[in-house]
């Protein structure tokens, strides 16, 4: 059974962070929230903080045990942009859009083997 978490109108380039999902995907939850630890990139804190979420709904709402966790999908995707204005020369205006994601993750409980 895949248990979810998602994070939503996170305000990092959605480019920048499947870079760093794509390294994480199918690693159990406790090998990827390590390698996210070490990795010197803002976008690996909320994708840990939702791997977090959802290794913590598996536990609690569906009983799962949480060693044999892994992520079995992980995916980034395209928010709306967050609009700026930023004032030119001659009263014009420039509009500056500032990038979102939403992180999907989905945990699967590994089959334990007889």
């Amino acid at each position: 059974m895949e248990v979810r978490a998602v994070s939503r109108f996170v305000r990092i380039s959605p480019k920048k962070a499947r870079r760093i999902a794509n390294l994480v995907r199918g690693k159990d939850v406790k090998i990827a929230l390590s390698m996210l630890k070490f990795i010197p990139s803002k976008t690996a804190v909320p994708i840990a903080k939702t791997i977090k979420s959802a290794a913590a709904n598996a536990k609690n709402n569906y009983h799962m045990n949480e060693n044999l966790l892994y992520i079995s999908k992980i995916m980034v995707d395209q928010g709306p942009p967050m609009k700026r204005v930023k004032p030119r020369g001659m009263g014009r205006a420039d509009v500056i859009r500032r990038p979102l994601s939403h992180i999907s993750v989905y945990v699967e409980e590994r089959k334990e083997e007889e």
